[in-house]
């Protein structure tokens, strides 16, 4: 086999760019081989392209996205509870409303997302969830407040996976988790940036008719739709329909692509039922979706209940104070947020990330657990975010990179971020009133959660590197025998020659 591999490669070496880029030329032998050798720099020039026309609005659109969700958190302490009349359990139920409708239309989202074409569908539903913070200024009861935060999800379930799974129709699998940090990074500064606008805000003496906490949803929902309303004309659907692209870094930027992805003759394919099926239920992906799920109730209770927990640390402290003191932890979690998927561009490895990062969120919370101490504690919250934002990008980008095709990898992202929710749903009753002020049960289950990561970690990477030797003795000739080129595209990661990447 090596010998045949060997002068098949001598054979294909001249092959060009455009041969490849074209619709119904496979990028690889089927042996998964590049069938064309790139120029780096040339790579080099068209990813820095792609990262200036690509990445600053997508990432523009998520910072608000993540403000339009956690922007509650600042409002609690602005008084909607008081206003609104919640008591006991209702700022938890309003919280899980939004769960709800959110992992119920993530995966018919981004399958919606690849249809309608990402250059559409991201600024439609960036509007969308726009206008709902907008309207959640004008609720005066819980009934009001919980049907807005239910639209809400429903506009921002397409958002985390929608933006992944297009980066993915850009980018090789190497410099995926680092362009998804660039944007995901903005959780964390969500949380910094979404407290210092909260307070400027609240410093306003109205806004329009509106006063206090109803004028941070107005404020951040407006600019949200203005950045949407940009965005219509900004982003463009893949490389072959992008105006800023010649036609050359157009082939570039699709062979590329394809020349990782063994049988595939056109980087985005139809939608087709067993290649879904084939993202959702690739071993890789369900193991991945699981631990973003345990990193998702750590993520989401953060964003929710930072605010809350720093009102504990410093109870004597101001409202505006309070609010500033949520935003050192969030800074300091955005640089690891792209450190760690920065390391995962330049070693090509995700899951080693994934064992480094679950201990510095155990830490933590055994910090918060075993000390009163109000700076101890308040350092604890700088550990848990430096672990735990990072898994956005490279769960996403695991998922992203262990699947073959455009409909499986739409698949896989949408059921990684779904599962992500639940965690955030459960994150929403981790710190309850009866639990304060030390939050013994949500910062034990966080404690909990961050172990089970850990160990998860260290079993994935090893099943991934024992399936691989596993493939190593397969007879790919022999598998492939008598199978059409649509049946070899189906099998996705089933493919003799694919191997898990790690």
């Amino acid at each position: 086999m090596e010998k045949v591999y060997t002068e098949r490669q001598e054979e294909l070496k001249h092959v060009s760019t455009h041969g490849v880029a074209e619709r119904g030329e496979v990028a690889t032998d089927q042996y998964g081989q590049a069938l064309v050798e790139f120029d780096a720099r040339r790579e080099r020039r068209l990813c820095w392209k792609i990262d200036l026309y690509i990445v600053p609005t997508v990432a523009l659109l998520y910072l608000f996205c993540f403000i339009d969700r956690a922007n509650v958190g600042n409002a609690r302490l602005a008084g909607l509870e008081t206003d609104l009349g919640l008591k006991g359990y209702d700022y938890n139920a309003l919280l899980s409303v939004f769960y709800i409708s959110y992992i119920i239309f993530e995966i018919p989202a981004n399958i919606a997302c690849k249809w309608i074409g990402p250059g559409w569908f991201i600024p439609a539903i960036s509007l969308g969830f726009g206008i709902c913070s907008i309207c959640t200024a004008f609720v005066d009861n819980f009934a009001e407040a919980s049907g807005v935060r239910f639209l809400l999800g429903v506009f921002e379930a397409g958002m985390l996976p929608g933006i992944a799974y297009y980066l993915s129709r850009w980018y090789r699998r190497s410099e995926l988790a680092f362009r998804l940090s660039l944007y995901i990074v903005m959780a964390p500064l969500a949380g910094a940036f979404g407290g210092l606008l909260a307070s400027g805000i609240l410093k306003l003496s109205h806004f329009g008719g509106l006063h206090s906490w109803r004028m941070i949803f107005a404020i951040e929902g407006i600019i949200t739709c203005g950045l949407a309303l940009i965005s219509f004309i900004t982003l463009t659907d893949r490389p072959a329909t992008a105006r800023w692209l010649t036609q050359e870094e157009k082939d570039l930027a699709i062979a590329r692509v394809k020349s990782e992805r063994v049988a595939t003759t056109e980087v985005l394919d139809k939608l087709d039922k067993s290649k879904i099926l084939r993202g959702i239920f690739s071993p890789v992906t369900l193991g991945t979706s699981f631990i973003f799920l345990l990193d998702n109730i750590t993520v989401q209770g953060l964003a929710f209940f930072a605010p809350t927990i720093v009102r504990t640390i410093y109870p004597n402290n101001s409202v505006v104070s309070q609010q500033l003191h949520t935003v050192p932890p969030y800074v300091v979690g955005a640089f690891f947020t792209v450190l760690f998927p920065y390391l995962s561009w330049h070693f090509d490895r995700r899951v080693m990330l994934f064992i480094v990062s679950a201990p510095l969120m155990m830490i933590g919370y055994i910090m918060f657990l075993a000390s009163k101490d109000a700076m101890v504690r308040y350092g604890a919250t700088f550990l848990i975010a430096s672990g735990a934002f990072a898994f956005g990008a490279l769960c996403n980008a695991n998922s992203s990179a262990n699947v073959v095709s455009d409909t499986a990898r739409s698949a896989a992202i949408g059921s990684t971020v779904m599962f992500g929710n639940i965690g955030g749903l459960i994150s929403t009753w981790s710190f309850l009133p009866s639990d304060s002020p030390d939050y013994h049960i949500g910062n034990g289950l966080n404690l909990a959660t961050s172990s089970c990561i850990l160990i998860l970690s260290i079993a994935l990477l090893f099943w991934m590197k024992m399936d691989n030797r596993k493939r190593e003795k397969v007879d790919v000739d022999a598998k492939l025998a008598g199978l059409s080129l649509l049946q070899i595209q189906d099998l996705d990661w089933k493919h003799p020659s694919f191997r898990w990447k790690p």
